[in-house]
């Protein structure tokens, strides 16, 4: 299985959410999956490409250029294959195309992009694989309040609950991204608009 992991380039952050990262993302490279991801050599990022790469596992990272040219953060060159792209468009496109499920670790702007664009294709029916988001250090504790109170107001209907996965352990993400199936959605409740 191919993993798309989004995650912080930030090298600022605790040393917690690099380890906790690391240490799933070399299980998993273990369990004979690989990685697709955005091609960072810091902070999460650089944790999950290490992590694969330590277990023996496919990394391909993939970038735009303009990362490059410009300096904005470093990029783990020893990625087994390493792509780059024109913009950041197409970056998220070939990340999201090319893997099996999607694992959001804690991250800023970019990886809340991220995970809403996916989170969204897959409630358009666009995409049926796993989101599994990995709480570590209690990172994404208000984001399960949040949607209550987004499905409360009728914003979204309560069949969105089931379009991603807060887990707080990497035992947890891992079995749900290997054992993941999205028979039990309701496609046609998911894309309707609350009418009550």
């Amino acid at each position: 299985m191919v993993i798309c992991v989004f995650g912080a380039a930030s090298e600022a952050v605790d040393a917690v959410y690099k380890e906790k990262c690391y240490a799933l993302c070399k299980t998993l490279g273990e369990h004979g999956h690989s990685l697709i991801f955005g091609a960072g050599s810091e902070g999460l990022m650089g944790a999950a490409a290490r992590g694969f790469r330590d277990a023996g596992a496919n990394v391909h990272g993939v970038i735009p250029k303009f990362f490059e040219e410009n300096g904005y953060e470093g990029i783990f060159y020893e990625a087994n294959e390493l792509t780059f792209t024109r913009t950041m468009a197409e970056r998220k496109q070939k990340m999201e195309d090319g893997c099996d499920a999607f694992i959001i670790v804690p991250g800023g702007i970019g990886t809340f992009e991220e995970f809403f664009e996916v989170l969204t294709l897959k409630q358009l029916g666009r995409h049926k694989k796993a989101i599994a988001v990995y709480n570590i250090a209690g990172y994404y504790d208000g984001l399960d309040k949040m949607f209550d109170g987004i499905i409360d107001k009728k914003f979204v209907n309560d069949e969105c609950r089931k379009l991603y996965k807060t887990l707080g352990s990497a035992e947890e993400v891992i079995n749900y991204v290997e054992n993941y199936s999205a028979d039990n959605l309701d496609w046609d409740l998911l894309k309707r608009n609350n009418k009550d």
